[in-house]
């Protein structure tokens, strides 16, 4: 089954702003290193579609006459479809436009849902708030289940909790996910494609994974902290 096939249709990088989205505050965890993390969850899902392919020398290209349906994936397929290309200069391409059309498509499917408050009694704006899907909260307890309980992860999840680890925002989740040195040991696993036999059939998926993790990780480390 591909990942335009299956009965869920969200794309990760949905899944992945929604997790990065903080409830309590109605912000988004991550917001100064966040392109680099949703550039590398759509690579990780066209690979999980089988719409992409790498090379020996280690770029990413789209497989030739295989496009996703999903119009927040498609870009990405067509810019790699074009020629293969390193990850880092993939990420620089495709991750900078992705906040505003997965933020989009997430209020338009009730995930995340916009609320009119007023500023000092006279300013109108508007704050963002959880949705009633419950969604968010499944994805958390995927994500745990594999980050604390040790359950052998199939590769949508692996790859989820891979670019979660690489934002540097699991510490904020601390209520739900301990931050604890087993936590950060299974994490840097699922980072370098440890997914356990589960996964072994998504072979490119945790390479392109892997590859787009790491140069998150790379880019954002020499990101000056605010």
């Amino acid at each position: 089954m591909t990942a335009d096939d299956r009965p869920d249709t969200t794309t990760l990088v949905e899944d992945l702003l929604l997790l990065l989205f903080q409830p309590a505050s109605g912000t988004i965890a991550g917001e100064n290193t966040l392109f680099y993390v949703l550039g590398g969850a759509v690579l990780a899902d066209l690979a999980l579609g089988d719409h992409l392919t790498t090379t020996a020398q280690g770029r990413v290209g789209g497989v030739a006459g295989r496009p996703p349906a999903d119009r927040l994936l498609r870009p990405a397929w067509d810019y790699l479809a074009d020629k293969p290309r390193g990850v880092q200069t993939a990420l620089a391409a495709i991750g900078p436009g992705l906040r505003e059309p997965v933020l989009a498509q997430l209020i338009a499917r009730g995930e995340i849902e916009q609320e009119p408050r007023k500023v000092l009694g006279l300013f109108r704006t508007t704050a963002l708030r959880e949705g009633r899907t419950g969604r968010r909260a499944r994805l958390l307890a995927d994500v745990r289940q594999v980050l604390v309980d040790g359950a052998q992860p199939q590769a949508r999840v692996a790859a989820l909790a891979a670019l979660l680890s690489a934002s540097g925002t699991l510490p904020q989740f601390n209520r739900e996910i301990p931050w604890n040195s087993a936590v950060i040991t299974r994490a840097k696993e699922l980072e370098r494609g440890d997914w356990g036999a589960d996964a072994a059939a998504a072979a490119v998926t945790r390479t392109v994974t892997a590859m787009a993790v790491n140069s998150a990780i790379v880019a954002i480390s020499v990101l000056p902290r605010s």
